[in-house]
């Protein structure tokens, strides 16, 4: 019985050893979509203010394709040694599990949660020379042109298709859907009129409003937004149960070890204190998640409870196979 015990032992000496060196080296951080965009941008404000807690650089290397599936899928090979982090959010963690029937990780089994970094609205925008200028009247306009209107999304499966996909659900509308490489692609055709509308996040909409390059016709929130108050939500306009934010959260390998978890954990809250941090996220209406929502249970009940939710309702609609 000594062997067993003794290996035991030394497995743990070795374990806490290698916690107490982390980081010696720089950390890779997977953010699995195209620079420039929403998760890109908060994904870099965050790794910044991180490296400085940690001792060493965190390098953020975007790995687009498939959703953010090809990314993920490699976190979720990597060693589970603390060196290779990822960047999820609600369409890595929820929307690719009703998108694809061979998903190449498995969101809940794959990963080991290590904090919720921050939370965004969606905004139903449209081009400026569409004539409406609320959600009224854009109902009221696709009525009057069936089959004339498309939207664009960051691709299928992206938050912005997921949000368009669950406002048209509510107002039982059906129109063509146009998928991009990314958000940036499909918002320079939004401002160019090829398209016509989006459901996009705070995080990229917001300058674009500011600049009148596009407008906003209504929160897809249950509360109107801090940065526009005078937006009136869906619900507001006759959508009701629309509430739509997007997540994202910072995950491990499966099997990478508690202490290191921890440490990184303690980088994200040092890194949410930054108040330079803060404010930046603020003006693109980004919510930084407050001390008591960063542990990891959080996170990991957040990805349960939004697959239980959404997946079977994502299923059922338009773009999503079984």
């Amino acid at each position: 019985m000594r062997l067993p015990v003794l290996a035991l032992f030394a497995a743990l000496i070795a374990t806490t050893a290698f916690a107490q060196d982390y980081p010696s080296k720089p950390v890779t951080l997977v953010v699995p979509f195209p620079a420039g965009g929403p998760s890109d941008a908060l994904a870099r404000g965050v790794a910044q203010r991180m490296a400085k807690s940690l001792g060493q650089p965190l390098v953020v290397e975007n790995i687009g394709g498939a959703g953010g599936a090809i990314g993920l899928a490699r976190v979720a090979k990597a060693a589970p040694d603390g060196y290779t982090l990822g960047f999820g959010t609600i369409g890595t963690h929820v929307a690719n599990v009703a998108l694809y029937r061979s998903l190449p990780y498995d969101p809940q089994k794959d990963f080991e949660p290590v904090a919720l970094l921050g939370t965004a609205p969606l905004i139903l925008i449209a081009k400026p020379s569409l004539p409406a200028g609320d959600l009224k009247g854009f109902i009221a306009y696709v009525k009057q042109n069936p089959g004339k209107l498309s939207y664009g999304s960051a691709g299928v499966g992206s938050i912005s298709h997921m949000g368009c996909i669950m406002l048209l659900s509510a107002l039982g509308l059906d129109i063509q859907h146009v998928p991009y490489r990314g958000v940036a692609p499909a918002m320079t055709d939004l401002i160019g009129g090829q398209i016509d509308f989006m459901c996009d996040q705070t995080t990229t909409a917001m300058p674009q409003i500011k600049a009148g390059r596009v407008k906003a016709l209504a929160a897809l929130t249950a509360r109107r937004i801090d940065v526009l108050p005078n937006l009136r939500t869906a619900n507001e306009q006759g959508a009701r149960g629309v509430d739509v934010r997007s997540w994202n959260g910072l995950f491990a390998p499966k099997g990478t070890p508690k202490a290191v978890i921890d440490r990184v954990n303690r980088a994200v809250v040092a890194a949410m204190q930054d108040e330079e941090l803060r404010r930046s996220m603020e003006q693109v209406g980004v919510d930084l998640p407050q001390r008591e929502r960063l542990k990891p249970e959080v996170l990991r009940d957040l990805v349960a409870s939004d697959i239980a939710r959404l997946v079977p309702l994502l299923k059922s609609k338009q773009g999503y196979r079984d």
